[in-house]
């Protein structure tokens, strides 16, 4: 191949495709910034501890797709596969446990190394929106606002919110053992990733894309039937809050987010424009991550959205007010 081609999923951008995702970086800062969020933005790259501390050493992003090497110094560098992880730390060592609640809204380049895709390309561009230090349901209300606004103001359609909700610790607890138990009993059955999985965890089964795995995963428990009571009152509140405001949403049962410090709400908005990569933005509430990177207990909630994807889908490059 050429050395005169751009490396394989990347792409240069052109002053049309340009002025498109300018409109959309625009209009979701603008719209974020009447919700209250300020803008921040965290450095293109981080400590590789950063991310392996917080994403999981089971996780596909740091087994298989993140961009590390050692620079010159000798330290473990890697360039960021998500924003969620680069906020938090900057939560932590700017010492803004002080100034809670903090809403961050950012945008900017992620890099994978995963299979080029439609929508999805090894690098690739976000916006992000997260809420940090708000226990309560109206956290998650507001963050699931604040996407719908985005993504209908751009005229990205058809959509659908689908809301699922974790837990607290205590039911995850009770649920995970229920997990090990059902998958233990199929294991002879299960892809090699998802054995690797069954004992560390086991949750990501449940969003596995093997064929074979999906077929056990459709008898497996559910999360819902292990809530106790507190559990039970914050989705409701959360689902409660959604209708007040008119945001119509799909419960997805097999909704997940495998890493151990998310909890309760977790979201996505889909679209049946894209094929299989369906998902446009996605989200959730992660109570347990910045004690996991050593600071204190500290709620949060947020979602990302790919620009690449919004950019496919956005109505035009002026967008559908509302």
């Amino acid at each position: 191949m050429s050395k005169l081609q751009p490396v394989r999923g990347t792409h240069d951008i052109l002053p049309e495709e340009g002025r498109k995702r300018r409109f959309i970086t625009e209009t979701a800062r603008e719209i974020a910034s009447r919700y209250g969020f300020d803008e921040f933005a965290t450095p293109v790259f981080e400590f590789t501890d950063v991310f392996a501390r917080t994403l999981g050493d089971v996780s596909d992003i740091v087994s298989k797709e993140m961009y590390s090497f050692t620079d010159r110094g000798g330290e473990s560098i890697t360039l960021r596969p998500e924003f969620t992880a680069g906020l938090a730390r900057a939560f932590l060592s700017n010492g803004l446990q002080q100034n809670t609640p903090v809403k961050a809204f950012c945008h900017g380049p992620v890099f994978r190394y995963e299979r080029p895709q439609k929508g999805r390309m090894r690098q690739f561009h976000q916006i992000d929106a997260e809420i940090i230090g708000v226990a309560g349901p109206q956290a998650d209300i507001e963050v699931i606002a604040l996407a719908d606004h985005i993504l209908r103001t751009l005229g990205v359609a058809p959509i659908t919110l689908e809301l699922n909700s974790l837990g607290d610790v205590e039911s995850r607890k009770a649920h995970r053992a229920a997990l090990v138990e059902y998958f233990t009993g199929h294991q002879a059955a299960l892809s090699e990733d998802s054995k690797a999985r069954l004992t560390k965890n086991p949750l990501r089964i449940l969003d596995s894309k093997d064929e074979g795995d999906r077929k056990i995963v459709a008898d497996a428990p559910v999360l819902t039937e292990y809530f106790n009571e507190a559990s039970q009152e914050f989705f409701a509140a959360v689902k409660e809050g959604l209708t007040a405001l008119g945001i119509a949403y799909t419960i997805n049962p097999r909704l997940v987010r495998g890493l151990d410090y998310y909890c309760h709400t977790v979201f996505e908005f889909t679209t049946t424009a894209l094929g299989a990569q369906n998902a446009v933005l996605a989200g959730g509430r992660y109570d347990g991550l910045m004690a996991q990177m050593g600071g204190p207990e500290t709620p949060a909630i947020g979602w990302a959205a790919g620009i690449e994807r919004l950019t496919e889908l956005a109505a035009s490059e002026s967008g559908t007010k509302r």
